[in-house]
């Protein structure tokens, strides 16, 4: 209970700042919010990894805005090595299953999804570069918008070991984590509120997800004008 005496008489605070403190008030503590909020963010990436529908990499830049806005020490150490760790894992086994699927006479719905989400141009292209550069391929697959699924069918038509493919991957993943998280840094230090600094990274990331799909829309309507 709050003694009556600590509460500031409703009269003396305008509406204005009143609604903005009582949702403060409700707010969970930094400590809270960690032991709830890197659970959820390595489930909400691994499962990313394994279903290509969620914006993995904004998450990853609104939790870097949060843990910036944080005082408690290491909260940047920790959400990079629970992006990293769950893109990770996340990969390895949406990758094992598509071998599975390889080697399956009726496939898998696992191995289908992976070649729905990779268009015949783009997966020329990855097999292309796979074979001039090998393992290097992997990084870039996972920092360039929508080359991390062309890549890995490239692997698993080549008929990559999961080992190597592991190994591949896991710079691929560690560059992926730090990249968005900078880009979360960038939205924080700008903005003195952390609601501020998400929608930024959030738009950040979603502009350099869509563009280049967007480029190549445009390029194709000019091209054939």
């Amino acid at each position: 209970m709050i003694p009556p005496a600590a509460l500031t008489p409703a009269v003396l605070i305008p509406r204005a700042v009143a609604t903005p403190l009582a949702v403060v008030a409700i707010l969970p503590t930094e400590s809270t919010q960690q032991v709830v909020g890197y659970p959820t963010l390595f489930l909400l990436v691994l499962f990313g990894a394994l279903v290509p529908v969620v914006p993995t990499g904004a998450l990853v830049s609104g939790a870097a805005v949060v843990a910036f806005h944080q005082t408690a020490p290491f909260s940047l150490l920790l959400l990079f090595v629970t992006a990293s760790l769950a893109a990770f894992l996340g990969d390895a086994a949406l990758y094992w299953l598509g071998r599975r699927g390889l080697r399956s006479k009726n496939g898998s719905r696992w191995l289908e999804a992976i070649r729905s989400r990779a268009p015949e141009e783009r997966l020329d292209q990855a097999q292309t570069k796979l074979a001039e550069h090998n393992v290097a391929v992997l990084v870039l697959s996972r920092l360039v918008p929508a080359g991390r699924i062309p890549v890995m069918l490239a692997c698993l038509l080549a008929e990559w070991p999961l080992r190597r493919f592991v190994r591949g991957n896991l710079p691929a993943c560690l560059a992926w984590a730090l990249t968005y998280q900078l880009i979360g840094i960038l939205g924080g230090s700008l903005f003195p509120e952390p609601w501020q600094g998400v929608l930024a990274a959030v738009a950040l990331t979603v502009m350099v997800s869509t563009a280049p799909t967007a480029w190549r829309h445009l390029r194709r309507r000019t091209g054939t004008a």
